[in-house]
């Protein structure tokens, strides 16, 4: 989990030559265009030229050691009190690892460019569920569910997430089964319905029943694994590989 996706060094400003038919050729100033690949990088042009983003400059890190965002909508600083609606982001997962299960303080959606995974406590039947993702598959996971996003490739994964009014810095954007023991032990202290788990975000929330669940997840993790991809899966990643390289002229 703590492998880094990747460790590509920017390259210089220059003609956007690495976009499809020079897709940024001519861009009016202020106009970003992203091209993001087949092979887990992603590309930045704008008027002035073109550049590789890397965890270098433009990422920030992404829960856990190893991953990166790159925000589009709002920043990490994004709350209720310094709204922006909503954040939105470029991630980047590393190969076969996954982040610490948790629940974020809003809904969250997430748009796999890759091969991934999501592990989903499911509250009605008490169970932990995993949905299999191939790109261009996008998930809704409403607000305090307890998930894990994983990748099943053996390449740097690209997501484009979007969270409802919660940027990385606020304390509701990503609970852990950690911090929500923290939580319930601190609500035990107080007197009244308090004591019963105390408010998070809008609704009353029960951290004892959430950490449990987190747990769940945990322990699904450590037995399973992070699922693999089927040979079909492998063959339609190569070929689209080699659809990016036809389109880029070099």
């Amino acid at each position: 989990m703590a492998a880094r996706p990747y460790d590509r060094t920017p390259g210089p400003r220059e003609i956007p030559e690495d976009l499809p038919d020079h897709a940024g050729r001519g861009l009016p100033g202020g106009v970003e265009l992203y091209h993001l690949r087949a092979d887990g990088g992603i590309v930045l042009a704008d008027r002035e030229g073109s550049r590789e983003l890397g965890p270098e400059r433009e990422f920030l890190r992404f829960i856990d050691d190893g991953q990166f965002a790159h925000y589009l909508v709002g920043d990490a600083g994004t709350s209720p009190e310094r709204p922006s609606n909503a954040t939105v982001k470029l991630g980047v997962v590393g190969p076969r690892s996954a982040f610490t299960p948790h629940a974020h303080g809003g809904e969250h959606f997430v748009l796999s460019l890759g091969h991934a995974a999501c592990g989903l406590h499911d509250p009605d039947r008490g169970r932990v569920t995993e949905v299999l993702l191939t790109p261009g598959m996008l998930i809704r996971i409403p607000e305090m569910m307890p998930h894990s996003f994983a990748n099943r490739g053996d390449a740097p994964l690209t997501i484009l997430a979007a969270n409802t009014g919660y940027g990385i810095d606020h304390e509701d954007y990503a609970i852990t089964a950690a911090e929500a023991e923290q939580r319930a032990a601190a609500s035990a202290l107080l007197p009244g319905p308090a004591g019963r788990g105390a408010p998070a975000i809008a609704t009353a929330t029960d951290y004892r029943v959430l950490a449990a669940a987190l747990r769940d997840i945990e322990r699904a993790q450590r037995v399973h694994g992070i699922s693999g991809t089927t040979v079909r899966e492998r063959l339609a990643a190569r070929l689209r590989r080699v659809a990016t390289a036809l389109e880029v002229r070099r």
